[in-house]
């Protein structure tokens, strides 16, 4: 396997943490290059289920290298919750490292996230108020504080001070907090700052010398294409760039260092949170989905929104990814229906549309076209894709046509074992 990004390929959420454990076995680096402690994905091995946030897939094989890259924002007491719970379940983490030039979220981030969001009543915009966003924030507006500053005290505390100075009253003013004691917030954070200290090293280059040393490199991302800041479904969107293209910044690569993108799909669609979504079910459909699919958020719990498989979403990551190929997860959640659908294009103002479009406005107005299939039995078992029912082919051939792309893996259920190769890396 070469040097390869996992993107998710819709709204999140897709099977991203499966895929990128499953690929493990052939990586020796996984990197996560983007977001914070809102994303999770969720692995099960030999019957054991792990829920994972900052921390790549990869930390399940203890004899790969994981890297937190300088594009994700990093929570220090998240990351060593995580770390503690994976100790608990004695699995090692001495082969984990994460950036120096990643920033860090401080209370102050969490604070604005969560105070911000009620401001706004019915137009939030849904954020898990972790303070992923207000960090971003800070980075771009260049006063955040990266993880190199918490290494060195005097640096830390002088930087903390100035911050704590502005956020304290910008709080006070807006939302009426009193805000932060500065000595407090020092003492705490100096303290994880011992805590992190083993972890923390240039990432870029170990990443840069692995790829060169010919070594198989997995870059894992979080949430979706349709919640990247650029192309996602602005303004309900995160705060970092998923899409492929996120990699070269995340983790301090050239593009001609990526040599594969694999977009993972659902077999169907879902969403959490606000906004447009032409292919929702509001039925007893959407709802069967929803619980055989058992489609609630990993750090969240809430319920996800359910429809059928959106061709227009899928072709429209592919291209601005340069996908490679596709993996399907979740084929087994819609085993047993007797009719399946795929939206292949959008009907807006009596115009056939089949590119997906930047206006939110637009996208609400959308009505989906669908193709109709006839279902397939259940699949869960299956191992060989030569087996799968022929109603199943024909569906996935279709995806295929429709999208643009190969796809090169399936997902028959959460395990390890239930995956099907089809195209080798």
């Amino acid at each position: 396997m070469p040097s390869m990004v996992i993107v998710g390929a819709q709204w999140g959420d897709e099977g991203k943490g499966k895929l990128t454990d499953y690929l493990t076995n052939k990586a020796d680096v996984v990197v996560r290059y983007q977001g914070g402690n809102n994303a999770g994905h969720t692995v099960e091995v030999d019957d054991q289920q792990y829920k994972l946030q900052l921390i790549p897939s990869g930390i399940l094989h203890a004899d790969k290298l994981n890297i937190i890259g300088n594009g994700v924002v990093i929570d220090p007491e998240a990351f060593l919750g995580e770390i503690k719970k994976l100790h608990d379940r004695d699995i090692p983490t001495s082969n984990l490292k994460i950036s120096d030039r990643a920033h860090i979220i401080l209370p102050y981030h969490k604070k604005i996230d969560e105070l911000s969001e009620i401001r706004r009543g019915s137009n939030d915009i849904g954020t898990t108020k972790k303070g992923i966003g207000p960090a971003y924030m800070d980075k771009t507006e260049r006063i955040g504080i990266r993880v190199c500053d918490l290494m060195k005290k005097d640096v830390f505390a002088e930087r903390l001070k100035q911050n704590i100075e502005i956020k304290n009253q910008y709080l006070k003013e807006i939302f009426g907090f009193e805000g932060y004691s500065y000595d407090e917030v020092l003492e705490k954070y100096l303290q994880y700052a011992e805590q992190l200290r083993p972890y923390v090293a240039d990432t870029s280059v170990l990443v840069y010398n692995s790829i060169k040393a010919n070594k198989r490199v997995l870059f894992e991302g979080a949430q979706g294409t349709l919640l990247d800041l650029d192309y996602g479904t602005y303004p309900y969107v995160t705060s970092s760039h998923p899409v492929a293209g996120g990699v070269c910044v995340g983790a301090g690569i050239g593009p001609s260092m990526i040599q594969k993108a694999v977009g993972v799909v659902k077999a169907y669609t879902t969403r959490v949170g606000k906004g447009p979504f032409p292919t929702e079910l509001h039925d007893s459909t959407g709802e069967l989905i929803r619980q055989k699919g058992f489609e609630f958020g990993t750090v969240t719990g809430r319920a996800r929104r359910c429809g059928w498989f959106d061709a227009v979403i899928v072709r429209y990551a592919a291209r601005i990814s340069g996908l490679t190929g596709l993996a399907i997860t979740k084929l087994d959640t819609i085993a047993g229906f007797d009719k399946v659908k795929i939206c292949v294009g959008y009907k807006i103002n009596n115009e056939i549309i089949r590119d997906f479009p930047a206006s939110i406005e637009d996208l609400a107005e959308c009505e989906p076209i669908y193709e109709e299939f006839n279902g397939w039995e259940d699949v869960s078992n299956i191992t060989e894709y030569k087996k799968l029912p022929t109603n199943l082919i024909r569906y996935l051939e279709r995806i295929e046509e429709l999208c643009e792309t190969r796809i090169s893996i399936l997902s028959v259920g959460p395990k390890r074992d239930q995956t099907i190769v089809i195209e080798e890396f």
